[in-house]
């Protein structure tokens, strides 16, 4: 009797773990299931947004915005800031880098919309936010990841000074609001496509010839290349010079066989060309 008891105690105590056992699983894939759906849907907002309010133009080698489309619709515009300020930097610094890099992308790119709205339409360029003793990109007006920051922070702080990155590709995806910005993408930056992402905005940028072209021996570049030329001499995928950078995307320009031979022989002068601040508005 004794031993039945026992073997009967067992069967309960067995059955009771696999139940439990079961139910932390479930729990355990719920809350994965949430967490990826939380990741996927983190930018959803902000992709809507852009595919609504940004054009591209110039062949598609640049985008302009409908700042006025961004104003009709500046609710939904803090509904994602909110989402990006609620972020605790616990959980980003959980996240992949890849997601962290998307995520800042997008912040910078969104809260610099935020930033035109504050005063478009009367204004004609970023710079107007200034003034002569203080920087619009100096300004801390951003809650994130439990600070109060400025869109220099996000770059030269977060991004480029983490040394985390270490891809140079980011200026060509992050925006200022200016006609001489790479491109703002019309959509948003998202962990499992940044890859394919910065390479897409590095050659559109690149493939641009009224900002980047060779002419003779001398390679006539935005004033990007000269404000951070030493993000390319980084030795990101083993380049250690702008001239080598390009040289990656070699096969997205269109040159003749001198002017390949050029770039492959990194052979040639480097002049850079003015910048254009006038906001990249719908005309």
């Amino acid at each position: 009797m004794t031993s039945v008891i026992v073997n009967t105690t067992n069967k309960v105590s067995a059955l009771v773990r696999l139940t439990l056992g079961a139910a932390i699983l479930s729990s355990s894939l719920i809350s994965h299931v949430y967490a990826e759906t939380e990741a996927k849907n983190l930018h959803a907002d902000w992709t809507e947004l852009l595919e609504q309010n940004v054009t591209a133009i110039d062949s598609g080698h640049s985008t302009a915005v409908n700042y006025a489309g961004f104003k009709n619709q500046e609710s939904a515009l803090q509904t994602y800031l909110k989402r990006l300020s609620n972020t605790s930097r616990v959980t980003f610094d959980a996240w992949p880098k890849e997601k962290q890099l998307a995520f800042l992308i997008n912040a910078y790119n969104a809260w610099t919309v935020d930033f035109i709205l504050t005063e478009y339409p009367d204004l004609e360029s970023i710079k107007d936010l200034g003034s002569l003793f203080s920087s619009p990109w100096d300004k801390e007006f951003i809650p994130l990841l439990g600070k109060k920051i400025s869109l220099n922070d996000i770059e030269h702080g977060l991004i480029r000074g983490s040394d985390r990155y270490n891809d140079p590709r980011i200026h060509f995806a992050v925006n200022c609001a200016s006609i001489g910005c790479p491109a703002l993408r019309e959509e948003a930056y998202t962990a499992d496509k940044l890859e394919q992402q910065l390479t897409q905005q590095t050659e559109r940028f690149l493939t641009d010839t009224s900002r980047n072209y060779i002419k003779g021996d001398t390679y006539y570049m935005s004033s990007i290349f000269k404000w951070y030329g030493e993000d390319f001499e980084k030795g990101f995928r083993g380049t250690q010079s702008i001239q080598s950078f390009i040289g990656l995307y070699a096969d997205a320009l269109t040159l003749n066989v001198q002017q390949a031979l050029t770039l492959k022989n990194q052979d040639f002068n480097v002049k850079f060309l003015d910048y254009n601040w006038k906001l990249n508005a719908t005309k």
